[in-house]
């Protein structure tokens, strides 16, 4: 019985295996639905592979457009000081023009100290520990560099230790100014005769060597009277919570 149902079966088999090889009204089927996997798998792989490599092209062209980000604003800084330069010539008729201006383009490495955001180590390579640089980011002023343990430490402008010369409104009347907090920070000697407003804008005057003159600090929010000379509230234009990059100001001339 069992032998007989074994010849059966193999009987059976080589007729399906002989109708499937020569007829062709049954094999277009499983070729049809043999043929559909394929496509669809190799439509796949191909959409994937078109997927992934359009992913790191982007990649590639993000980082391209990160690096030519950063060259623009190193050039939009030196073209700033070449314009502010160019316009005191027209006015005065005589120029002292920065011919040989030096930036550098640093990164934040980390807080100098956890949960103090004033202070940042920054990745720069060229120092000069007995120096202070002027620090600025996106055209704004952001702080200054100094120095501890050898390292390059930014004080970003809320930092109190923080202070540069500025000039405050069209009369450019003179002050320094140092870090508050993150909101605001201070002008302070600005003379009693020049008058100054809520509104005006707070620009670096360069004449401590740090920065360029004209730099955008911020604008006044409010004015007060101490000891013979003013005093300016200002809210800067750069945020402190959102270290990145910076250029230092290397050299002014």
């Amino acid at each position: 019985m069992n032998k007989e149902l074994i010849g059966f079966l193999f009987v059976s088999f080589a007729v399906l295996i002989g109708v499937l090889q020569f007829t062709n009204w049954i094999q277009a089927p499983f070729v049809g639905v043999l043929n559909g996997a394929k496509s669809f798998y190799y439509e796949t792989i191909d959409k994937t592979s078109s997927t992934i490599d359009e992913h790191f092209e982007q990649q590639t062209t993000i980082q391209e457009l990160q690096e030519k980000n950063k060259k623009l604003e190193n050039s939009n800084l030196l073209m700033h000081e070449f314009a502010v330069e160019l316009n005191q010539m027209f006015e005065q008729h005589q120029s002292s023009l920065a011919i040989s201006p030096k930036v550098q383009l640093v990164k934040t490495l980390s807080y100098a100290r956890l949960g103090d955001i004033n202070r940042v180590w920054l990745d720069m390579k060229d120092f000069n520990t007995s120096k202070i640089y002027g620090l600025v980011s996106k055209g704004y002023s952001a702080g200054i560099v100094t120095f501890k343990h050898g390292q390059p430490m930014a004080l970003l402008n809320s930092d109190y230790k923080c202070s540069y010369a500025v000039y405050i409104g069209k009369k450019r009347a003179p002050g320094i100014v140092h870090g508050k907090n993150t909101e605001e920070m201070i002008v302070e000697f600005i003379p009693n005769w020049i008058e100054i407003s809520v509104g005006d804008e707070v620009f670096t005057s360069g004449l401590d060597n740090l920065f360029f003159n004209g730099l955008k600090v911020g604008r006044v929010i409010e004015v007060t009277q101490s000891q013979g000379f003013q005093n300016a509230r200002i809210k800067p234009y750069y945020d402190v919570t959102q270290p990145g990059y910076f250029q230092v100001i290397m050299k002014r001339f």
